[in-house]
């Protein structure tokens, strides 16, 4: 996959509405909605749960056992980080939203600890 970047200014506009999350947040977050398109059989809108759920398998895909490491040092620590990025985005006109969609179809969608940790394939404490 290429590597997104935001355009000049772009990214001046998304530290000002939502300073919490690194840069390359928000690109994952892109790239993580084009993963999961990709798993379509034709391009939709996609629930909040479906894109958390890109997110955290794009993040195992690409980042395996420091998947969090890398989520947290961007500032993301749960699933509803991912609706607060999703939101602001589509704040700035970069996405587009249905009129039910919200931030807390992001809530409670995974637990981090669970997912990144504990669960992860390999982890000789999962396997007892």
């Amino acid at each position: 996959m290429t590597e997104l970047a935001f355009r000049d200014g772009v990214m001046d506009r998304i530290r000002v509405r939502e300073p919490r999350f690194d840069e390359h947040a928000f690109l994952f977050v892109l790239s993580a909605l084009e993963f999961a398109q990709a798993r379509q059989t034709e391009r939709r809108h996609l629930s909040g749960r479906e894109l958390a759920e890109a997110c955290r398998d794009l993040a195992l895909e690409r980042y395996g056992v420091v998947a969090r490491l890398v989520l947290d040092h961007w500032g993301v620590t749960c699933s509803a980080h991912f609706g607060d990025i999703v939101f602001a985005l589509v704040d700035l006109g970069l996405l587009l939203a249905q009129p039910t969609d919200s931030r807390d179809d992001f809530v409670g969608i995974f637990d981090f600890a669970a997912v990144f940790d504990r669960n992860y394939p390999w982890n000789a404490s999962a396997v007892s």
